[in-house]
């Protein structure tokens, strides 16, 4: 497997920036998922120490031609997924795939039309990280020549973590790492 073509410091920098914006997003009123009382008292929310290891570079298998599903949510909202591809890579010494789903309802939002969307699970779920799961973010440009760089290290609770208020895709089964990351952003209850 080719290595990561950034230096750990690259690396380091490019964490610290993704955690500074996500901290000014929950501490944004317009766009933060956490109640009024707990934000007026925010600082910051708990993540793992950075883990240059927990940015792995994986081989992206295309697969976009199942029919849109119904993703479960944390409610009883469904919400309208397809699986557009496959990533390979190692964690922990060990094989690992997950699936790359595209939502539905974003590819008709300005802005978001190459937005994917990877939910997962793994063992620091319900102990050092949100029960429910994991999210990370790609965007198609990302992938080039068959390949993307996935970095656990922006792995983020869902926005039900905070308020149920809110109604979240599950990750699903084919998504649960049987290895714990402890990278991304931890649980803070």
């Amino acid at each position: 497997m080719l290595p990561i073509p950034l230096s750990k410091a690259e690396h380091n920098k490019q964490v610290a920036d993704f955690q500074a914006e996500l901290n000014a997003e929950y501490r944004d009123a317009a766009r933060s998922p956490l109640p009024p009382a707990t934000r007026r008292n925010f600082t910051s929310l708990p993540f793992f120490p950075v883990r240059y290891e927990a940015c792995v570079l994986a081989r992206f298998v295309r697969d976009s031609l199942q029919a849109p599903f119904a993703m479960p949510t944390s409610t009883d909202r469904k919400a309208m997924y397809r699986k557009y591809g496959e990533l390979h890579f190692s964690l922990e010494g060990q094989p690992q795939h997950l699936t790359v789903y595209q939502s539905q309802d974003l590819l008709r939002r300005k802005g978001y039309e190459d937005y994917l969307f990877v939910p997962f699970t793994d063992l620091t779920n319900g102990r050092s990280s949100y029960g429910g799961g994991r999210y990370l973010d790609l965007r198609m440009g990302q992938i080039q020549n068959g390949q993307v760089v996935l970095d656990f290290n922006r792995a983020y609770n869902p926005f039900c973590a905070y308020s149920s208020a809110y109604s979240c895709p599950v990750p699903p089964p084919e998504n649960r790492l049987p290895v714990a990351v402890e990278a991304g952003v931890m649980s803070d209850h």
